[in-house]
């Protein structure tokens, strides 16, 4: 199975998590206008962009996503709130002084960490 269309609609640019990162930039972005733009980016021009099946004990749905696993519903409730959040400072801190030289360059210049700030 070929899921190249489906690796691009997530990670292109105006793909989903593209558009995620374009409403978390607006303070009155709000789930519904998330999938407002998921909805007018890609419904009805990717086929691997469905709207969710609506079935009665399911938990709500918002958009749906062909993909290896089959056809799987996905709700963005919180996705925007989710995608904000920061990195415990602390966690940050830990890898910034990883052993593990890959993971301590990856942090080094995480611009919130505590450290980072002290060395500006």
């Amino acid at each position: 199975m070929d899921l190249q269309a489906c690796i691009d609609l997530i990670e292109k640019p105006m793909g989903i998590m593209s558009i995620l990162e374009e409403e978390c930039m607006f303070p009155k972005a709000s789930d519904m206008t998330f999938k407002a733009k998921l909805y007018d980016n890609h419904l009805g021009k990717s086929a691997n962009f469905q709207k969710p099946r609506i079935m009665k004990g399911r938990p709500e749905a918002h958009f749906a996503l062909g993909h290896y696993a089959g056809i799987v519903d996905y709700n963005i409730t919180n996705w925007l709130v989710k995608n904000k959040d920061p990195l415990n400072e602390t966690v940050v801190g830990l890898y910034q002084k990883s052993s593990l030289k890959v993971l301590a360059t990856l942090f080094a210049n995480y611009a919130g960490a505590e450290s980072s700030k002290k060395s500006i």
